[in-house]
């Protein structure tokens, strides 16, 4: 039985490469893809040559207080990594180059913002402010502040999509969901808008190079072993989301949510649909399809 459930696999993820060829030829969306990268630099780049690092937290931060903070936490959620690789759960089968495009930029991702959170050493408001100023909604996190690590990853997911939606507003919503999300970082105190025009700027181009390598490296989406390898890290992503809220209560129900969504669907396209054409192609002989 469990050599042909690796059959259907293998079947199932050469039909996934042969969708995504037609969804998503080489290059196609990579000049929204650079022109969001080459953006964020532009306003990372201005804000610091117009007031510095710190420039703009304060004015932004107050006007996002007039908005509940419950959404703030339910957007800046959206922004953690594990949510993101928990979601690739829904499309890694139908779509498998699209999900090594995503593993590899995320990995291209964190050597880049652990690469540089140490380096540059940069303080967090809570840090630097007194408490009184500025909102702070969740933990008050205060070191490694460059850049938003949640801007990065909602900039990866967001760019291996922008390279495989067609329509104009469908890359328009991509791109302004994650500037919301990376917003919500300064919402809830954490972070500077450097950080996050930054993060977004460095997620976008990890999103790339992912996209650049995953077309270069195709082989390795349709190999059993690794894609397994990358499902089974997007199923303990999505476990950890059901045991720690990051400390943001109010975004538990969305976690959970999304975290026992992304398993059961996991679970079902893997484990329960194919058996069970296993357990009837046993029953009756004929082709395996």
């Amino acid at each position: 039985m469990a050599s042909s459930w690796i059959a259907w696999l293998r079947l199932r993820l050469a039909a996934g490469l042969r969708r995504d060829r037609s969804l998503a030829p080489p290059h196609r969306g990579c000049p929204w893809l650079l022109g969001a990268c080459l953006a964020a630099v532009l306003v990372a780049l201005a804000l610091f040559l117009l007031g510095g690092y710190q420039v703009a937290f304060l004015p932004l931060n107050r006007l996002a207080a007039a908005a509940p903070d419950w959404l703030w936490e339910w957007l800046t959620i959206l922004g953690d990594a594990r949510l993101a690789i928990a979601l690739a759960l829904f499309f890694s089968l139908r779509h498998p180059r699209l999900f090594w495009a995503l593993i590899l930029a995320a990995l291209l991702a964190t050597i880049l913002t652990h690469g540089l959170k140490p380096w540059v050493a940069a303080w967090r408001p809570p840090a630097v402010l007194p408490a009184d100023d500025f909102q702070l909604i969740g933990p008050a996190l205060r070191k490694s502040s460059f850049p938003s690590g949640h801007s990065v990853t909602v900039a990866v997911f967001t760019g291996v999509w922008l390279c495989v939606v067609s329509s104009r507003f469908s890359r328009l919503l991509l791109l302004l969901l994650a500037v919301a999300i990376g917003m919500s970082r300064v919402a809830v105190g954490v972070h500077w808008p450097l950080d996050v025009a930054a993060g977004l700027a460095g997620g976008w181009l990890a999103a790339w190079l992912g996209i650049r390598l995953s077309n270069r490296w195709e082989g390795l989406a349709g190999r059993v072993a690794v894609h397994l390898s990358c499902v089974t890290l997007a199923a303990g992503a999505a476990v950890l989301l059901l045991v720690d809220d990051g400390g943001y209560g109010a975004s538990r129900p969305l976690q959970w949510t999304l975290g026992v969504g992304a398993l059961g669907w996991g679970l079902s396209q893997y484990l329960i649909r194919p058996w069970r054409r296993v357990i009837r192609k046993m029953r009756s002989p004929g082709q395996f399809g």
